[in-house]
């Protein structure tokens, strides 16, 4: 253990000695009663919420405004006794809990209760709805479904006594291993940031049922590896254009009350305590003026230099732990905090609980048994076929009648567990604790759908491959469920099928040429098969409702319209991370990726890639993909032409791209035309990025202009046209000429330009 761990141990040690029984403190003078709220200041509606802020803490003792500083005791006002939790570096057979006693809040604060929710209301039991993951609502590229998502989410919240939702998550997809995958929005920042900022509009759009989102993590969490112990070390322009970006943007657009800090490094700097990442980016530059909390036992010891208290950090996520009372009165005797730290944490967090309307509508005063109705099932229906991406076709699809006998093959096709105790519920969602899902199964749905024409069903687990190949020879159609399993904790190891689910793809293709294969992933999936099926299917992990989404797709009864928003590789050999134990999982100063015995040092994980993320990559090193990025069929074709670029005209104006769109198929369709900008070669950039989409639908055979209008707000705010200059520390426009293409995905033809001076 190094010199500097041991110093942070016993410091640690000695703030929570210094806890002892406190005597309650009253209520600071001029405090109403609690049945006497409307004559309080901070209850006056008429004044701002900066204004009611600034008069509560007036109105408080330090002891009261050091209560907003932990979640604990911050959200339940009228609790007095506390018990402190061991923070991670001390072992706990040298740790002794200390409980000790605070003064109530001031009166009329509104009890206010945190939950993870990735795409369900966590914790609250059964009676809620479990939503598609976000990998999904992201290849929906409909920022009015993420709005719908986030209306449906923070009322199931409201109705379960939750008013803070913990998500969503952004995250840039650097390594498809990462055990979360599932949860964030894609490895686009723009097209992140603006579904998590539609998401959150919908999560705050009901002012009588008022709750806050929280983003999460902020920044450069991008692997479970290690998380709570290693430093992403990025550069600052990297920082800035691919993992701050997203952010800035949701906050931006959008109605976010709180961002969570994550448990790594970046840059030898813990997230949770980094100056230049909560004060000066976050705060100044982006302009966030909510409040900035740990993830759940995050480090941020209190004896850095400086304190993490004044380096931006506002709350500590659950129990005391290393911001005990005692632990940041030592320090403000020493000098090393000011009391203004603390007015300036308790102020952000109490501001963002009025502008919200927290304190303005009481919580429920016990939750509903059962908050999932059918409208949101429907919702969690339509958000499963939206995201779904078809991402091959050769005529198999959609079904039709002439499919008299349908052979369907894997243990998650079902809800009778296999071998492995793997079903349909197994992909529902991500292995996520306290998140119980119980799907509505494919193979039910599919059984169904196939009576509805006449049809009949078989079905083999898969755990025999032969026998599920003999199965699918005596069938019209064979249907085969592949998979693997995702959640927080761990990585995987890869992103191949579980539980043999090559092979059995692999036979079930050689029996049968009509083969379809169904996938449920948490992200990319590599595919040996691929040239053996006429058909594959994503799915992602679909929710309550993946059954009637899965068989309306096969059948057509609803077009796949998904895109994807990760780049799916022909082999792990292809990722950015890939051959380079630095890059991923990191490594220790003896060279090695294996934790060496009794170390504590932070492993290190060298972003070396630097803006050569996702697509860029691939692009960068000319390097053929699976399937790109933006890529998804349907059950009809498009053809673009006739591209024409209208730069903005001055400083200020709006950049308009029109083309014609054809349907050149025999069904009425939908298609996600995307648009992209290759900036000037001064730039640096690796590759051309996204710069706007547009979902258009058409009847067969019709013709459409369409026009793709990006204000000037979106060019600035979102940083479309601009690099970020690390020299000066600015976006910056680059002088040159800028390439413009249009298409269906990243491998764009169609080509335009225009030249800023």
């Amino acid at each position: 253990m190094s010199h500097t761990a041991r110093r942070r141990i016993a410091l640690s040690v000695a703030a929570l000695a210094l806890l002892t029984p406190a005597v309650q403190v009253a209520a600071a003078p001029g405090a109403a009663a609690d049945d006497d709220c409307a004559t309080v200041p901070w209850m006056n509606r008429h004044a701002s919420p900066g204004q009611r802020a600034r008069a509560l803490l007036a109105a408080s003792s330090l002891d009261q405004k050091l209560r907003w500083l932990d979640e604990h005791s911050a959200n339940d006002p009228a609790r007095t006794t506390f018990t402190t939790a061991r923070p991670r570096e001390i072992p706990a057979d040298q740790f002794t809990p200390v409980t000790f006693t605070m003064p109530p809040q001031v009166p009329c604060t509104p009890t206010i209760q945190y939950t993870d929710a990735p795409s369900v209301i966590a914790g609250a039991g059964p009676g809620v709805t479990v939503y598609p993951a976000n990998v999904s609502l992201s290849s929906s590229w409909d920022t009015a479904l993420a709005y719908d998502k986030g209306v449906a989410m923070g009322h199931e919240a409201w109705r379960k006594q939750r008013n803070v939702l913990l998500g969503p998550g952004i995250a840039a997809g650097r390594d498809p291993r990462s055990g979360r995958t599932s949860e964030y929005l894609g490895e686009d920042p723009v097209l992140s940031g603006l579904m998590a900022a539609a998401y959150t509009r919908g999560v705050g759009a009901d002012g009588g049922e008022p709750v806050q989102s929280q983003l999460k993590h902020f920044v450069a969490n991008e692997q479970e590896t290690d998380r709570a112990n290693s430093s992403s070390n990025v550069d600052g322009r990297t920082l800035r254009e691919i993992y701050t970006l997203p952010y800035e943007i949701a906050i931006d657009r959008g109605d976010v009350g709180s961002v969570m800090c994550s448990f790594n490094q970046v840059d030898h700097d813990w997230a949770c305590g980094s100056e230049l990442l909560l004060a000066r980016i976050l705060k100044r530059e982006i302009g966030f003026d909510g409040w900035v909390v740990t993830d759940f036992g995050a480090r941020h010891y209190l004896s850095d230099d400086p304190p993490s208290l004044g380096a931006g950090l506002d709350q500590e996520l659950n129990a005391w732990r290393y911001w005990t009372p005692m632990a940041i009165k030592e320090l403000i005797g020493q000098g090393r905090l000011r009391v203004a730290d603390v007015d300036g944490a308790a102020y952000r967090i109490v501001r963002a609980h009025l502008a919200a309307g927290l304190f303005d509508v009481p919580r429920i005063a016990a939750p509903d048994a059962d908050v999932s109705t059918p409208n949101s099932e429907a919702l969690a229906r339509r958000l499963a076929e939206r995201g779904s991406v078809l991402l091959k076709n050769t005529g198999v699809l959609p079904l039709s009648g002439a499919a008299r006998t349908i052979a369907v093959i894997g243990s998650t096709a079902a809800n009778t567990p296999a071998t492995g105790d793997i079903d349909a519920s197994s992909v529902c969602l991500h292995t996520a604790p306290s998140v119980p899902c119980t799907a509505v199964a494919p193979l039910d749905s599919i059984t169904a759908r196939a009576a509805a024409t006449g049809g009949t069903v078989t079905y083999a687990d898969g755990s025999d491959p032969a026998a599920a190949a003999a199965l699918a020879a005596a069938a019209d159609v064979a249907v085969v469920f592949g998979y693997y399993r995702e959640g927080e904790f761990a990585d995987r190891p890869n992103i191949s099928l579980d539980g043999d689910g090559d092979a059995l793809i692999s036979a079930v293709a050689a029996a049968n040429p009509a083969t379809v294969v169904v996938l449920e992933t948490g992200g990319p999936v590599v595919m040996p098969w691929i040239d053996s099926v006429p058909a594959v299917l994503e799915v992602w992990y679909a929710g309550e409702q993946a059954g009637p989404a899965v068989a309306a797709l096969l059948w057509g009864d609803t077009a796949p319209t998904g895109k994807l928003t990760h780049t799916f590789p022909r082999s792990e050999a292809d990722l950015p991370t890939a051959g380079d134990p630095e890059r991923y999982p990191g490594t220790f100063s003896d060279g090695s990726i294996v934790r060496p015995p009794g170390s504590d040092e932070p492993r290190q994980v060298e972003y070396k890639e630097g803006l050569r993320v996702g697509y860029r990559w691939y692009a960068a090193r000319d390097v053929e993909p699976l399937f790109p990025f933006g890529h998804g069929l349907t059950y009809t074709s498009f053809r673009y032409d006739r591209l024409r670029v209208a730069p903005p005209a001055a400083k200020g104006g709006d950049l308009r791209i029109r083309f014609r769109l054809t349907n050149t198929g025999k069904r009425t369709g939908t298609e996600t035309a995307q648009a992209y900008v290759e900036l000037p070669r001064p730039a640096g950039e690796p590759s051309k990025r996204l710069l706007a989409w547009r979902n258009v639908t058409l009847d067969p055979g019709r013709s459409r202009a369409v026009d793709i209008v990006v204000p000037a707000a979106d060019l600035a705010d979102l940083h479309l046209l601009q690099y970020w200059n690390a020299r000066t520390g600015r976006w910056t426009t680059a002088d040159g000429t800028y390439r413009v293409t249009v298409g269906g995905s990243f491998d764009t033809s169609l080509t335009g330009r225009f030249t800023i001076r």
